[in-house]
């Protein structure tokens, strides 16, 4: 009855490899790689050497066999009984056997006993396992960059688990998620392969949906003539879920760049907007010319003068009164957005009309009414006299000294209250 279970187990155990190749996408070949190797392993540890045996395997019918092959040699004069069979034994088997020639015969597996079946289960699994992570490694270190559709599968609390067509498990961090994103179980979304790790052969792929590259690939999709090679996307700056900055070049002078990615009436990016959880995308042309890129950056405000820095990477913006809050932006992302978008440290200024130049008063002088540390942290954002605070915007003193909304008024009043 022992017997019959064990010889049952050894078929039955092939058909869940079966399964398991059907469902892992592992090639059949491939597949009766690891199995004989597997086989042979256990051949090994039984027998002390697995080179005189010959292993076949079937798994597309699930089954295998296998067979020990031995030298005859005259009675008395076995040395190694693995390898060898003396010449009575031989011809128990078959009477026609002489010295020297080899026998063939079949092994019972289910001889091999319980333990051997175990060990031969868990080699293979580690096999078949570390064959998966080579496998799905192979299918998407090429593929960073790419846009793929997958299903949520589980949503936690920092990563959201993604599965592709073949249930191939993804990764989307917290950080990698547009915040306003809400995912349910089941759903289907979009996003780019962000990178491929693969520790200890551990393979993950990380997506992402707040990359640069997600909404460069979409804009591929949506726009003909970036697939077609007519226009270049340049360089893209993103405030994922808010805002984005697409600066774009056209080759073909009789294309415009900015009117192709745009659409009519906006057509080709409503998609996009939707995708990104309604993030307003700005257009525009890039150029080579520094100034000119910085000052088209921060459209829609209207640039008077610019001074550059090009060894500290820096600019100096000077804006008309009723242009600095434009250029500026809601919570000061339009002037972040263009600093990520030309790479440089953007500084922006009232122009001072040529009525208004008169005496100007060194911070220092206010240290009897204002705190040391507050005049040293507006110091530090490179603003010494009280015109320079005065005409500074109000937000660029709030974010770069990173001083409180009413630390601010209160350093303005005092200033403004010395010129009246």
């Amino acid at each position: 009855m022992a017997v019959r279970k064990t010889e049952e187990m050894a078929p039955n155990m092939i058909e869940t490899f079966k399964e398991f190749k059907d469902t892992k996408n592992i090639d059949r070949t491939t597949l009766v790689s690891v199995l004989e190797e597997s086989f042979r392993n256990v051949i090994a540890k039984l027998f002390g050497s697995d080179e005189n045996f010959d292993v076949i395997v079937n798994p597309d019918k699930g089954d295998f066999e296998i067979y020990r092959n031995r030298v005859v040699v005259a009675d008395g004069e076995v040395q190694d009984e693995n390898k060898e069979i003396s010449l009575s034994e031989a011809q128990k088997i078959e009477k026609d056997y002489e010295i020297g020639e080899e026998v063939s015969e079949p092994v019972d597996f289910a001889k091999f006993g319980r333990r051997a079946v175990l060990n031969l289960r868990q080699t293979l699994a580690s096999k078949v396992l570390e064959l998966e992570h080579d496998s799905l490694y192979n299918k998407y270190k090429d593929r960073v960059g790419q846009i793929i559709s997958g299903e949520v599968y589980q949503v936690w609390k920092r990563e959201v688990l993604i599965v592709d067509d073949e249930n191939n498990e993804l990764i989307l961090p917290k950080s990698e998620q547009i915040p306003a994103d809400q995912y349910r179980k089941g759903e289907t979304i979009r996003t780019v392969i962000l990178r491929v790790d693969n520790e200890n052969n551990n393979p993950k792929i990380i997506l992402s949906r707040t990359s640069p590259m997600f909404l460069q690939r979409l804009l591929e999709a949506e726009v003909p003539e970036i697939g077609d090679g007519l226009i270049t996307v340049r360089k893209i700056a993103r405030i994922p879920g808010e805002r984005a900055k697409v600066a774009v070049e056209s080759y073909d002078e009789r294309i415009d760049p900015v009117g192709a990615c745009v659409g009519v009436r906006g057509s080709r990016v409503h998609g996009i907007v939707y995708e990104l959880c309604n993030e307003n995308i700005d257009v525009i042309n890039y150029t080579s010319n520094v100034k000119l890129f910085i000052q088209r950056a921060l459209s829609p405000a209207k640039v008077s003068s610019i001074n550059i820095d090009e060894e500290n990477r820096k600019a100096e913006v000077f804006l008309k009164p009723e242009e600095v809050s434009l250029a500026i932006g809601r919570s000061g992302m339009n002037i972040k957005l263009a600093s990520m978008l030309t790479e440089y440290t953007i500084d922006v200024f009232r122009e001072i009309e040529d009525g208004d130049i008169d005496e100007d008063i060194y911070l220092d002088e206010f240290s009897d009414e204002i705190d040391k540390w507050i005049i040293d942290s507006i110091k530090a954002i490179g603003l010494d006299t009280a015109k320079a605070v005065i005409n500074a915007p109000r937000e660029m003193l709030v974010e770069k000294a990173d001083l409180e909304e009413e630390t601010v008024d209160n350093v303005l009043r005092i200033l403004k209250a010395e010129f009246e």
